[in-house]
Order: C-alpha cells, then structure tokens, then sequence
C-alpha cells in the first residue's frame, strides 16, 4: 500500500488518521473544532452546518484511542442510528471507552468530523 499522506488541514482542525475499509478503500478522518450539546436529530444538523458528519462508531473508536484528550470525558453521539430500534442512536463514551445507545431526543454532547476518500 502506498505512503498515506495527511491532508491539508483548515485552521482548527485535527488529522486523526485513516481507516482502511474491507473493500480496501481508505478513508482519512479530520476532526473539526468545536462542539455542541444536543439531541440526535440536532447534532447531524449541526455538523453539517460546519461541512462535516458526526463520527461512525469506528471512527469514534479511533477518535478515544489517538485524541481522547479532544473530548470531555462524557458522551457524544456517533452518525449510526440503531438497527431495530430508531429512536435510538449509538454514543461513545470518552471517560471510558464504551459504546452504547440512547434515545435520539436525549442531549449528548456532539464533535463533527470531516472524511477524505482515497481511491
């Protein structure tokens, strides 16, 4: 596999690094600054706004192992609304590491992140 490079970053941001998915597309991960507390629906919105997406329970994964320290050491809302249950959204937790749900209308705090594809 080639040498990933880091992308250019705007002001504030942060290279986080890059997933590899197993289909073998990589995907770099930048986070960016600034955070909100808000229910499920409202966080998207507001990540958005910022030209970002709230992070995927993988990327918040790597998020807590290589930048916990960019984060209150509470809950914030991941991208993936749960499979059965659509009032329910996952979280991160960066006190501890752990990964579960919580009603979408319950306000967690928020962190937006922005992906670059590499083909």
């Amino acid at each position: 596999m080639p040498l990933i490079k880091p992308p250019i970053l705007n002001e504030g941001e942060r290279y986080i690094g890059a997933i590899v998915s197993a289909e073998g597309i990589v995907t770099q991960i930048i986070l960016l600054p600034g955070t909100t507390k808000a229910d499920w629906p409202a966080a998207k919105n507001w990540a958005a706004s910022l030209g970002g997406d709230l992070p995927t329970r993988v990327e918040q994964a790597l998020l807590f192992a290589t930048a916990q320290e960019e984060f209150e050491p509470t809950y914030y809302w991941s991208n993936e609304q749960h499979a059965s249950y659509s009032d329910y959204a996952w979280y991160q937790n960066f006190d501890n590491g752990y990964q579960s749900t919580d009603d979408t209308y319950n306000k967690l705090r928020a962190r937006a992140v922005r992906r670059l594809i590499i083909q």
